[in-house]
């Protein structure tokens, strides 16, 4: 139960998502659901407006198991779980919750054929889901058991004090590292893909050149905004693009490659329970690794992807060419 006392005249909706810092939608839902009060009186309208001095009163409401519509027939290896919180390593081809469009089992619906309770702030199709990866994309994923941790794991998205660093192979080397900051928004020819708009929302990655041997380019991404295929659609417009993405590259690539070579590498944020900054690495999978194997040693791979090199080369982007 989160309580406030309100500073200003406002609709619901809007004083909800504020003071938990999560979106509009999702504070819609909970007062739709019946789980917000406005002194005491239980209101169902997100568009309520409210008064000065207002009593607005927030319960999570429980979460509860949900029914799956597909067969769960893979497995997803678990980096780290506790009583708040699941950070998973999401296998390449693995869908992170459904859709319309999505005619197989997702992520969510094997945390649910788990037997895990999931939080429910994002609806039960999206349960515990607090930020995703595309199907094609590996790795790092935190899930949320509760609607308490995901509250302060949505807060934590949205002011970048969660960091996620991805690792991918690309066509082209980086001629230097550089941080790309531009806005993203709908591609205007195909609804399938984004693209860089002026009029879109405001997005920035930094790029680091970690090997380059042989044709083989290896780079470490780090997100400071969280759009749809970011990373990739930045690569673009620079004319770089990651092996196997036929979208935004070539499509002669998929009969060698079967899926975008973006790895979700490493993962940190502020424990909700504990206050303490957390740290997890997600293992490249055998179809990443291999590419790598045929061309870099493992001693020089292990000094480049070493959780402590990285964290060291992002900190330092002052002479970073910014585009």
């Amino acid at each position: 139960m989160v309580e406030v006392i309100t500073t200003c005249a406002d609709r619901l909706d809007v004083s909800v998502a504020n003071e938990l810092k999560i979106s509009r939608n999702q504070a819609s839902k909970l007062i739709k659901d019946a789980l917000v009060k406005v002194n005491s009186k239980t209101i169902l309208k997100p568009s309520f407006l409210t008064s000065l001095q207002d009593k607005i009163s927030i319960n999570f409401g429980e979460a509860k198991e949900v029914k799956n519509e597909f067969e769960v027939n893979f497995d997803i290896p678990i980096i780290y779980e506790d009583e708040d919180l699941l950070v998973l390593n999401k296998p390449p081809h693995i869908v992170v919750h459904g859709a319309p469009s999505v005619k197989e089992a997702t992520l969510v619906e094997w945390l649910n054929d788990k037997g895990y309770m999931l939080s429910n702030l994002n609806g039960d199709v999206r349960a515990g889901i607090v930020h995703r990866l595309d199907k094609g994309t590996s790795g790092a994923i935190v899930v949320a058991k509760n609607n308490t941790t995901h509250a302060a794991l949505s807060e934590q998205l949205n002011d970048k004090s969660m960091g996620r660093i991805y690792l991918a192979l690309t066509d082209l080397p980086l001629k230097q590292n550089c941080i790309i900051d531009r806005a993203i928004g709908r591609n205007s020819s195909n609804r399938l893909k984004k693209a860089i708009v002026s009029d879109g929302k405001s997005a920035k990655s930094a790029f680091l050149n970690l090997i380059s041997n042989d044709g083989l380019n290896l780079i470490a991404t780090k997100l400071f905004t969280g759009r749809t295929h970011q990373i990739r659609v930045h690569l673009a417009s620079i004319n770089r693009h990651i092996l196997g993405d036929d979208l935004y590259g070539f499509k002669s690539e998929k009969s060698k490659i079967n899926r975008v070579m973006l790895h979700a590498y490493m993962l940190y944020f502020i424990h909700p329970r504990t206050g303490e900054m957390v740290e997890f690495i997600a293992p490249l999978y055998d179809d990443f690794k291999n590419l790598l194997d045929k061309k870099i040693s493992k001693e020089l791979l292990d000094e480049k992807i070493c959780p402590k090199f990285i964290n060291a080369s992002f900190g330092d982007t002052s002479s970073w060419l910014c585009i």
